[in-house]
Order: C-alpha cells, then structure tokens, then sequence
C-alpha cells in the first residue's frame, strides 16, 4: 500500500511540475446564453429611464436616439437644445446601430434587423423582424477576457446576452492573444425619394441609409437592405467588406469603411453591390473617418485591444480614389469619434477633451479650441448646433464665428 502511494505521489508532483511551465491561472469569458424564441419575444417599447452604457448616437428632427450597448435605444425629445428629454426607451437585445428615414427606425438585434414605426412619437410601434440577416454580431466580449469560451454551446438556437468572468487554469497560448472559436461566428441561415427624411448618425455608425438602400457593416461583410418599401425591407445581397470593419461614413456616392488595419472604398454606383475600389492600410488600431471634398480624416486609438500604443490623427489625399495617400498626421491622446462642419474639424479624444480644428488647410491644420474638461466619444455637427457624447453625458454646443459654446449638459445615467 505505501509503494502504491509513492507512486501516486510521484505521478503527482510529476504532473504539477509539468503544469506549472505549460499553465497559468487566466480569465475566461463564459457566454450567458438566450433562447432565440426568448430573446425576440424580449423587444419592448418602455417609459424613459437612466441610460446603462452609451454607445452610438443618431439625430432625427428634434429627437436624438441614443443606444445603450446590446440592450436598447433612448429617445430623447430635444425640440429645446437647452432643456432635453428622454421620453421613451425601446428595448432591444443586442442593439448596437439604427438608422432612419421617414419615421422608420432600423435597428439591429444581434443576429436580426428590426423595423419601427416613428411616425406616433408618443406611440413607437414595432412593426417588422428580418431573422438572421446578420452573421456576426458583436457579442460584447468583455475586456478583461484572455480566453472565451464557445464550446458546447447551441449558437443555432441560442444568442449571446451577456458574459460571466471566471479565473481558470487554462494553457498558455504562445501568441499572447484572446483566443475564441471561430466557428461560434458563423450562421447557416444567411442569407430615396428626393423628400425623404434621413437622420445622421455619428462618425461611430455602422448603418447607412443612401436613397432606397440601407448599408450595414459587421467586421468582415456588408449587408444591403432594398428599403424602396419602408415597413417592408428585403435583405437583397451580403458581401465581404474587409478586415475587422468598425465604422462606415457615406458621401458623394463613396462609403468608406473604417477597419483595425485600414480604410477601404467602395462605389455605390450600382446601389445594390458596392464595388471596392480602393484601401488605404496602417497599423493595427481603432478607426472612424469622416471625408469631406478631397480628403479623409481618421482617428487611430492605440492601447488595449485597439493595437499599437500610438493614437494619431491622419489626414488622407482621396482625390484619387483608386490611391489613398497620406497626407498629415497629428498626435492624440485616446481619440475616437469625429466631425466636420464647414471648415471645422471636431474630434473626440476621450479622457482629453473634445478638440476644433481649423481645416481650411487640410495639410496645415491647427487646433483653435479645446475642452479639457469633457470626456468625448462621438459628435454630430448639426445644422444649427454640434451635439457630442461622452461617459454617459450629453452635451450641446452653438455655433459662433470664432468658436464654440455650451448650451447644454444632459445627463443620461
């Protein structure tokens, strides 16, 4: 009997010894998962209350919708700049876009494209449900996480709602990179009048409304939607995008798609299918761009799961769209969202501020204004004022000559 447990204990010690150089104590993502018959009888039009997490910000009229991350949308009545109010909540799991046009708001639903009925402010109706027209979703995963867990999990029958952060003895991977299955991303099911109303969203938007089409981008495909039927849309065509998509900004009949590594464009000419016309590539990092005449402006946040350290303002010779060239650069702090009105350039440098500058000079700009004491995220240069929105605030500004001023702080939370 003592032999058979110094073997034991041998073995033992053994193991522990070859564990230690091979393992290590890391935190794992373990999904919360959802029926899809639960998850779609969720959707709920509800009184106004605090927002959880902002995400992307929309103007419609003189309303402002506000998405709180995977959860829903907030209306806010904003017919007095200097005195909103939320009037109304739209829950809606896994929402992280929408866009509007005609009182018609599209907003997605993880895997899905809901439709709702504005034209009632006071009673937003939900009216239609396209089921599984998006093959990826983003599922949220949480920052902390080295590791995700998407085995033995039904993602056919089942969406991801939430997540559950535990410390467990895992082997160490050799690329010291978030590691998740892959194939917990795929799904098998896929598949304008000139008086049309169409609100803006911000520099962070992945929908895009251009006439009778609605654009979509996920990280790797583009989904266009036929809305030549408001109520009614129809899922016409997926098509690949790009590398790791974040962003899409439309004009003069281009999209141009924001990525980790780069800026893609593509032609609308055949409304239906986007053409690719060209990529501007740079190093890995988290990327909006707004275009305005000639020229691109992107942001590159670096840190985190955004890429490399350096975060940067690049400004991008585009007047030759089939060769995107770079044509200044401007340090930033943490930069995100950004946005032009006239010879204005407004850009969001998180826990910096909110930053003007001049552009009249593409190549030479400089900076006219700063707010330091502001924690920015995204902006939308409005007609008549610059709406922006960072760390659960709101706030407003009005146009003057020389620069800009506070018309309003709205708290959301």
């Amino acid at each position: 009997m003592k032999q058979l447990l110094l073997v034991f204990a041998f073995v033992c010690l053994w193991s522990c010894q070859d564990d230690d150089n091979d393992y290590e104590m890391i935190n794992v993502a373990i999904p919360e998962m959802m029926s899809k018959t639960e998850f779609r009888n969720s959707v709920e039009i509800q009184s106004a209350k605090p927002i959880v997490e902002a995400g992307k910000i929309y103007a419609y009229d003189d309303y402002i919708f506000i998405s709180d991350k995977d959860i829903g949308i907030h209306v806010i009545d904003n017919s007095n700049p200097k005195a909103p109010q939320t009037i109304s909540y739209l829950k809606i799991p896994g929402n992280e876009d929408m866009s509007i046009k005609n009182n018609y708001l599209y907003a997605d639903s993880a895997t899905d494209l809901l439709v709702f009925d504005l034209s009632n402010i006071a009673s937003i109706k939900f009216i239609e449900r396209l089921e599984d027209v998006f093959s990826v979703y983003d599922y949220g995963i949480p920052n902390e996480a080295e590791y995700v867990d998407f085995n033995n999990y039904d993602f056919d029958n089942n969406i991801v709602v939430g997540w559950k952060i535990v410390q467990e003895r895992r082997e160490i991977t050799r690329n010291n990179e978030l590691v998740f299955n892959d194939a917990a991303f795929s799904n098998s099911n896929l598949a304008s009048s000139e008086s049309s109303n169409v609100g803006v969203g911000g520099s962070l938007a992945r929908f895009q409304i251009v006439q009778d089409y609605l654009y979509t981008v996920g990280s790797y495909n583009m989904s266009i939607f036929n809305i030549s039927q408001l109520s009614t849309p129809v899922l016409e065509t997926v098509q690949p995008s790009g590398w790791n998509i974040e962003t899409m900004f439309y004009i003069d009949g281009y999209l141009y798609l924001g990525g980790t590594n780069g800026m893609y464009i593509y032609s609308i000419e055949n409304p239906a299918s986007p053409s690719y016309v060209s990529q501007f590539t740079h190093w890995e990092s988290c990327d909006p761009v707004v275009v305005d005449g000639n020229y691109a402006y992107l942001t590159l946040r670096g840190g985190n799961a955004c890429g490399q350290l350096e975060s940067v303002l690049e400004v991008i010779d585009i007047s030759d769209k089939s060769k995107p060239t770079l044509s200044a650069r401007h340090a930033m702090d943490n930069p995100y969202g950004l946005g032009f009105k006239n010879n204005s350039l407004f850009v969001c440098d998180g826990t910096s501020g909110l930053k003007v500058f001049d552009k009249t000079n593409p190549l030479a700009m400089q900076i006219i204004q700063t707010f330091t004491d502001v924690h920015a995220k995204d902006v939308i240069p409005l007609n008549n004022s610059l709406l922006m929105i960072g760390n659960g605030v709101m706030y407003q500004y009005q146009y003057t000559d020389n620069e800009l001023q506070l018309l309003s702080t709205y708290s959301l939370k």
